[in-house]
């Protein structure tokens, strides 16, 4: 079996999880992306492939350890 790749990557207005050089769906946090590329994650360990998550730390982005502006998170 082949290596599936997931990297969280910051967007001017969210984030994204790049799998296979695409960038399918946006989310409004780290967090939500993380839970997305996780759950794919879970999948392909089932069928057998090698997996890697990468997920950048709080420098990435807005600075904020869960990629949303604090006056956003507590809404």
């Amino acid at each position: 079996m082949g290596l599936a790749e997931y990297m969280i990557v910051s967007r001017p207005d969210g984030w994204t999880v790049l799998h296979d050089g695409n960038a399918e769906h946006d989310y409004d946090t780290k967090e939500a992306a993380f839970e997305a590329a996780v759950a794919a994650a879970s999948l392909a360990i089932r069928q057998g492939h090698e997996v890697h998550v990468s997920v950048p730390g709080r420098e990435a982005g807005n600075r904020a350890a869960l990629g949303v502006n604090d006056s956003q998170s507590a809404s």
